[in-house]
């Protein structure tokens, strides 16, 4: 029988791998607009920064990184900062097994206990696996740019969607990650995580 598949906190030792799993998506789609592949220690300087406040999970396999998913301040300016921009990414090998549904189960679940209300996605159009993935989370269609990034000899539009996290009111204060990590709630998010790979639905 295959070894599960396990969801825990991105470490600096996992910088290569991540940076392997999006070097192609960087170099080879436009579903990243970066255009050189930044290397592991550029992934670790990113890591760094997301970790000093939130969540980066990785799943893995083996002790193998086979995708990952954080999520980042929208913008850094007071009035925005209970919203939230996330990102997930697996490798090729790794796709259509759950893996996407445990990461943001987990990422969501954490984040909402810190306090955020609301995440926003950017999605490259077309790409139909990712507005299913989102929708299938809650993610409404909120806009459009046309023609937003020029990528691989074309002008390619972007969408956002938006997933709220709790309902519309006063945002509560924010909780530091260090003070969720290794608590009930930081369990009970990575638990549900686990659920939801060893039970997936197609995204």
């Amino acid at each position: 029988m295959a070894e599960p598949f396990q969801l825990r906190m991105a470490r600096p030792a996992d910088a290569a791998a991540i940076a392997e799993i999006y070097a192609p998506i960087c170099r080879d789609t436009v579903i990243s607009f970066e255009a050189e592949p930044p290397d592991a220690t550029e992934i670790a300087r990113r890591m760094e920064a997301v970790l000093a406040r939130l969540p980066w999970l990785v799943c893995t396999r083996g002790g193998a990184v086979l995708g990952y998913a954080y999520a980042r301040p929208y913008n850094e300016r007071a009035a925005y900062q209970w919203t939230l921009e996330a990102s997930i990414y697996l490798a090729e090998a790794a796709r259509g097994q759950g893996l996407a549904g445990g990461l943001y189960t987990a990422l969501f679940d954490l984040v909402r206990t810190q306090g955020y209300c609301s995440v926003i996605a950017g999605i490259t159009l077309p790409n139909e696996a990712s507005v299913r993935l989102h929708e299938r989370f809650g993610f409404e269609p909120v806009g459009r740019i046309p023609a937003a990034g020029y990528k691989h000899g074309g002008w390619h539009d972007v969408g956002y969607w938006r997933r709220a996290l709790r309902p519309a009111g006063p945002p509560p204060p924010l909780v530091p990650l260090a003070g969720l990590v290794d608590g009930p709630d930081w369990h009970a998010a990575i638990a549900a995580g686990q659920a939801a790979m060893a039970s997936p639905r197609k995204a």
